[in-house]
């Protein structure tokens, strides 16, 4: 059975603060923490920011409160997300596998592809992290789990990849490792430092 993301979904794993994987101000500690990790090394504020698997578009809402007149750009697969608040928040229907045949304006200061890889089919894993090379002007927001990791939420289409596995694709795509789950590509490799470069 295909997986729905759907309204009951997302108050099942967001909403329910019994049930919930990540709390609102959880969230904005991360958008604080990236744009800062992306503005160091941007030298300058980030201006554009691509959210890849956005749902319904948690980061949006922080990242405008930090930065009011960020250009935010949503990809969600979700129809309920789509129907409910594509227009409002931004978020047009898509998904990682299709970015590269997506009509997007990047590059972009900052791609946030939040939880959202260990649900992605291996035959569209590299495909999607070229799509994100080719799209980044700035740092990008990888978060994923590996098998190594004890995570508690929603397993349902999980793919088991190890942290290896995941740091191979991501270094065959051109994306080099600087911390917290934070890559650069060729736009901003010279801008690190060796200590801060992992791979």
């Amino acid at each position: 059975m295909p997986k729905t993301y759907d309204r009951e979904y997302y108050e099942q794993w967001y909403h329910d603060p019994s049930r919930r994987v990540i709390t609102p101000a959880a969230v904005a500690r991360k958008v604080r923490l990236v744009l800062g990790i992306a503005e160091a090394l941007l030298e300058r504020p980030v201006r554009s920011v691509l959210d890849v698997g956005c749902g319904e578009g948690a980061w949006r809402e922080h990242l405008r409160r930090e930065r009011p007149s960020i250009r935010y750009t949503g990809v969600e697969s979700s129809e309920y997300v789509i129907e409910r608040f594509g227009r409002t928040r931004d978020i047009r229907r898509g998904s990682f596998g299709t970015l590269a045949s997506l009509p997007l304006d990047g590059p972009y200061d900052m791609i946030v592809v939040c939880d959202v890889l260990q649900y992605v089919p291996d035959a569209e894993l590299g495909p999607g992290l070229a799509a994100v090379a080719a799209l980044l002007g700035g740092v990008a927001y990888l978060e994923a789990y590996a098998k190594e990791d004890a995570i508690e939420g929603d397993r349902a289409a999980w793919h088991e990849r190890s942290a290896g596995e995941y740091l191979a694709r991501f270094g065959a795509a051109g994306l080099v490792g600087v911390g917290m789950h934070c890559y650069v590509g060729e736009a901003l490799r010279e801008n690190t430092a060796a200590l801060e470069r992992r791979g």
